[in-house]
């Protein structure tokens, strides 16, 4: 099922358009990477997915019905979240708690569920025997694992990531692309990630989004089903 898709979009930063007429389809139950090379409109694509900017023209919707629950859990990770300072005023334990927030509401306590949701969480990034340093003290590599813990914490729908593997050595690069397959395989997450590892990534994608650009024009989404097929533009 069809959960979030844009068509016909174009949109830009001044007058210049850097996604021209860009149309793609994200699915419930798969894990998507999206590509190319340093200026293509990545990040742009993910903030469109997400309405954090309206496009010029065109349209992007998001199918209530590929969601189950009373409403969408989506989670983002962008690019450089990671970049606490020293003096960064939480606990790792903290920060990955807070992700449960917006689920337990106003007036539910944070219980045992929720406890355990956290402790998954953060074993799933390596990042439990950890748990009680300070943010602040934590390599960039270590904190980003934080903030990937709290997005999982949050259950998502949805999980939306922007090279979320920066700044990870290759070992845990490999786990951490295994443990998103598995979220999607056993769990029925649907993963978007923007990624530079398209060789790394090989065998665990479903499909991959090629950004690239039509001479004299902006960006194109062009897919590849199971990261083998001739790249072709999306219907």
């Amino acid at each position: 099922m069809m959960m979030t898709s844009m068509r016909n979009v174009v949109f830009g930063y001044g007058d210049e358009p850097v996604v021209d007429n860009a149309s793609l389809d994200i699915y419930a139950g798969e894990f998507v990477g999206i590509t190319g090379p340093n200026g293509a409109a990545k990040t742009t694509i993910l903030k469109l997915l997400l309405g954090l900017v309206k496009p010029w023209s065109g349209a992007v919707r998001m199918n209530a019905a590929a969601f189950p629950g009373a409403k969408p859990v989506i989670a983002y990770v962008p690019q450089q979240i990671a970049s606490f300072n020293s003096g960064f005023p939480s606990k790792v334990m903290e920060l990955v708690r807070s992700g449960c927030y917006s689920r337990l509401g106003l007036f539910k306590r944070f219980g045992r569920d929720e406890e355990t949701i956290v402790e998954q969480s953060l074993k799933q990034v390596c990042m439990w025997e950890l748990r009680h340093c300070s943010i602040g003290e934590l390599s960039g590599g270590q904190k980003q694992r934080v903030c990937i813990a709290r997005a999982l914490a949050q259950r998502p729908n949805l999980l939306i990531l922007d090279e979320p593997a920066t700044g990870m050595d290759q070992r845990s690069k490999t786990g951490f692309y295994r443990l998103l397959r598995h979220m999607v395989t056993a769990h029925g997450f649907t993963v978007v990630m923007v990624t530079h590892d398209a060789e790394e990534t090989e065998g665990m994608l479903d499909r991959i989004i090629r950004l690239e650009r039509k001479e004299d024009l902006g960006w194109e989404c062009l897919s590849t089903d199971l990261c083998s097929a001739r790249l072709a533009p999306e219907q």
